[in-house]
């Protein structure tokens, strides 16, 4: 997944697009760097761009305190800005149909709506629903004079006068309640920046049902992975279901095949396709990645055990047994070879994979012994214990 830094008149972005051509094209506003480093951004795109979205990101940017205003001139998006940052991705990829607007982003693509007639889809993350929740915000000699500062820690944020005109809660009630697309609004009660009230009224004013979707235990800026994961989570189908069509962009891969490639914001993360799947995989902070997906031992630990689950569900099945559920847990770890009671070799380190598994039902003590003895039997069990052969050839084809 490439990304480049990119200029366009009037403003500056990130262009992050998917392997090959992309289906479709979405544009995302946000003030997540109003934070410095949030997870949110890149949470948000990759739910779009593993489905075949390029995606034009574009942050509002963080001033330090004390940073003299001469020094770092007002860049903050505003609605001629998102209209901007539309046109230039018009003219390299499918027309934007998918405006993602995270605070005061969020505003501000809600404004821009009249003046983009091609956009489907709209969702808003942690929005105000217009100025005037804006300016409360603001101390009182601010609001009288129409402008102001943010004080977002660690940080602050410039809004000029003719931005907060743009996003008068009349400008955004009229263009949610013109704009004839989908939206999704989603907020976090517990923001103490914008109140879920703003939600409530983003909803209120849109032309058709809005989808409502509460960002339980998370703040402002989805500083925590968790909430930008779930928050990604729900954008990313939200959005196939309204922008069609998915996954053109990439031809599907022959059965049995994975393909994998470091992802775009670097490090170690890696996105991960299997037939019409994308996963994750990285490792941990204490090992130099950035936790955003399972380790490499975690997926093979994770294979092991939904084949396990799988091969002992297929089995009581067909005996007509009373299993109601299987739950199986695992955990790897190298062990020394003499303390491996099944290893062919007594010196050294082996790998040893610990397996638990769960079975629920009224099963008598018999099935239960068999359904165990069965789950040594699953294939990919049997794969690891038997001897691979792993061939490595290079790739000289040509990059897609």
């Amino acid at each position: 997944m490439p990304v480049q830094e990119v200029h366009f008149p009037g403003g500056a972005g990130r262009l992050e697009s998917p392997p090959g051509a992309p289906a479709a094209s979405a544009v995302l506003v946000s003030c997540f760097a109003c934070l410095g480093h949030s997870p949110g951004p890149e949470a948000l795109a990759r739910a779009l761009v593993s489905r075949g979205f390029a995606v034009l990101r574009l942050d509002f940017t963080e001033v330090p305190p004390g940073t003299p205003a001469a020094e770092h001139p007002d860049t903050l998006p505003s609605v001629d800005t998102v209209v901007a940052a539309s046109a230039w991705l018009s003219a390299r990829a499918p027309v934007p149909r998918l405006l993602v607007g995270h605070s005061l982003g969020g505003t501000a693509v809600a404004a821009a709506l009249p003046r983009l007639p091609d956009v489907a889809a709209v969702a808003l993350v942690n929005a105000p629903a217009g100025a005037k929740d804006v300016l409360a915000l603001l101390s009182p000699r601010e609001r009288e004079a129409g402008e102001g500062a943010l004080h977002l820690k660690p940080g602050r944020l410039k809004l000029k006068r003719d931005f907060l005109a743009a996003i008068d809660d009349g400008a955004v009630s009229r263009a949610l309640g013109a704009f004839p697309g989908a939206l999704l609004v989603m907020h976090a009660p517990e923001d103490r920046f914008v109140g879920l009230d703003n939600a409530r009224r983003l909803v209120a004013c849109a032309r058709r049902p809005a989808s409502l979707v509460v960002l339980e235990g998370a703040d402002h800026f989805l500083a925590r992975p968790a909430d930008a994961a779930f928050a990604a989570d729900m954008l990313g189908p939200w959005a196939v279901r309204h922008i069609a069509p998915l996954r053109e962009r990439a031809a599907p891969l022959p059965e049995g095949q994975v393909e994998v490639r470091e992802a775009s914001e670097g490090g170690l993360a890696q996105d991960v396709r299997v037939g019409p799947h994308w996963l994750r995989a990285d490792e941990p902070l204490a090992l130099g990645g950035q936790d955003s997906g399972p380790t490499p031992y975690g997926l093979l630990a994770a294979a092991l055990g939904a084949c396990t689950s799988m091969t002992v569900r297929m089995y009581a099945d067909r005996q007509g047994w009373p299993l109601t559920r299987v739950r199986v847990r695992l955990s790897h770890d190298k062990v020394h070879a003499k303390d491996g009671a099944e290893c062919e070799s007594r010196v050294g380190r082996v790998d040893r994979l610990e397996r638990l598994v769960r079975l629920e039902g009224p099963l008598t003590e018999e099935q239960r012994a068999t359904l165990l003895r069965i789950a040594d039997l699953c294939p990919v069990h049997r794969t690891l214990e038997s001897k691979v052969d792993v061939r490595t050839r290079r790739d000289d084809s040509s990059t897609e």
